[in-house]
């Protein structure tokens, strides 16, 4: 009888100190996913801006093929793990520039290659802007701003990229 009780005891207390450390497991898994997803983000001055609102909850769950990350800041958006793809809205609204101006799916894009191959996008046009920070060795630009074209849009715009062949340039013989 003895001996049947202690074995009986032995099993009862291996089951509960597996039960225990499986549950402790688990719950540390959960807390480590939650800190290992957020991707660490500054808002932007106008972040609070509503129409904001509209182009974050429309934006898509994957981009250029990177899985939707959390982000621990109002207006953004990020991609892929390491994070590819940096979305923030409510950037400052860009002036006229010298830098190129691409339009994709209806949306004009100012791209700056200065920290190439880091390449930021700013819509022009829009406001509030949205800058998007890409590592091109990562993914592809063109397809990026494809796959965010959709929500960007959401935001109407009021002015378009040009040209020089869309402007009138000054002559070279003043007129009298």
């Amino acid at each position: 009888m003895t001996l049947q009780f202690t074995l009986s005891r032995r099993l009862r207390h291996s089951t509960g100190v597996r039960a225990a450390t499986a549950l402790l497991l688990a719950a540390s898994a959960v807390v480590l996913t939650g800190c290992a997803a957020a991707v660490p983000m500054q808002p932007a001055a106008d972040a609070e801006n509503p129409a904001c609102a509209d182009i974050i909850v429309r934006l898509p769950t994957t981009v250029a093929d990177q899985p939707e990350r959390e982000t621990n800041a109002q207006a953004t958006g990020a991609w892929g793990d390491p994070s590819a793809v940096l979305l923030t809205c409510g950037v400052e609204v860009p002036g006229p520039t010298t830098l190129p101006c691409v339009s994709i799916n209806g949306v004009d894009w100012i791209e700056d290659d200065s920290e190439a191959p880091m390449y930021r996008y700013t819509t022009y046009g829009r406001e509030p802007a949205t800058e998007v920070y890409l590592d091109s060795e990562l993914v592809s630009g063109s397809t990026t701003l494809v796959d965010l074209a959709a929500a960007v849009a959401n935001v109407p715009a009021s002015k378009q990229c040009l040209s020089a062949d869309d402007v009138t340039l000054p002559s070279e013989t003043p007129a009298p």
